[in-house]
């Protein structure tokens, strides 16, 4: 009988960066990690991924912003941030100090405001980029970068052009059709890893005002409503015959719906190197926390000693 480790590892590499564990609070759910540091020790998470940054200030979307939905959370913040230049002064210092990995989640209308915001981060001690590609490409009518591989890989070529010294991860929509396409689109021109999925389109209209909820209409949904799609994204990707081709060793992030530890385990097993909590550290701001002494209490309980030896048994 095998004996349970003294000891688990929770680390992974991610472009070549290590993380203490596969924890990582994911963009536009975790401020820029200042706000919760009264509240959890964050120097326990893998990683934070900021707020999505973009080169100039934005205000965000005007009217109502949150609106939650049966077992999910619909968000209209419209990228509202300092912008690039003031976050690198302001802001950055202080989330270096928290002891995780600092991921920069950049954002853009575009292309030459992505390579321009990616050459300001690239300078920075930020140690990689999440590139969103799921915003709309006002040049060519405001279809998502994300939607369309051709698209997809120039905008991640151009940020990969402007970013030579970090490791640069795409963040995929799952609103694509073809998400294995635009996967290997962005990996042919430099990603060094891949995170999935970003939020769901979706609505909700007001009954009484007799009208939609949110001022631009469509919204992003996220929350334990999303996790059973989301996992199967991340499987299919895993498991295609494209990914197979051309990523084998690329890393996965999977995004979804992750409330517990069950929650993290799954995606782990279905091909994720790490995982990305967002909405569950709103109702929980300990979730996280939890969620890594779970992961490692099964660890122990299957005598994994290496997280990288989770696997799925054949």
């Amino acid at each position: 009988m095998t004996e349970a480790p003294n000891s688990c590892d929770l680390s992974v590499e991610i472009g070549g960066i290590r993380l203490k564990n596969p924890v990582i609070a994911a963009s536009g759910t975790f401020g820029y990690g200042r706000e919760y540091a009264n509240l959890i020790d964050v120097s326990r998470l893998g990683g934070i991924c900021t707020k999505g940054l973009t080169l100039h200030p934005r205000s965000g979307n005007s009217g109502i912003r949150l609106h939650e939905t049966p077992s999910g959370l619909l968000n209209s913040i419209g990228l509202e941030n300092p912008g690039i230049p003031a976050f690198i002064e302001g802001e950055l210092p202080a989330l270096c100090a928290l002891g995780s990995v600092v991921i920069a989640n950049l954002s853009g209308s575009t292309i030459e405001e992505y390579a321009a915001g990616a050459a300001l981060l690239d300078e920075s001690s930020i140690d990689m980029v999440e590139l969103n590609i799921s915003c709309p490409n006002v040049k060519a009518g405001g279809m998502a970068f994300g939607l369309d591989a051709c698209a997809a890989a120039e905008v991640t070529a151009a940020v990969r052009r402007a970013l030579p010294h970090k490791p640069l991860i795409a963040k995929l929509s799952p609103n694509a059709a073809n998400i294995p396409e635009i996967a290997a689109a962005c990996v042919s021109v430099g990603a060094d890893a891949l995170s999935l999925v970003n939020t769901f389109k979706a609505m909700a209209i007001d009954i009484h005002r007799r009208r939609p909820v949110f001022d631009n209409i469509v919204a992003g949904l996220s929350g334990p409503a999303i996790k059973p799609i989301a996992l199967r994204m991340v499987w299919e990707l895993r498991q295609s015959g494209l990914y197979q081709s051309f990523a084998p060793s690329i890393p996965i992030i999977g995004i979804g719906g992750i409330t517990n530890a069950d929650d993290a385990l799954e995606f782990l097993l279905a091909g994720a190197v790490a995982i990305q909590v967002g909405s569950a550290t709103f109702a929980s701001p300990p979730t996280m926390i939890t969620i890594i002494e779970g992961i490692e209490a099964y660890m122990r309980e299957n005598c994994i000693a290496v997280l990288r030896d989770l696997a799925i048994p054949r």
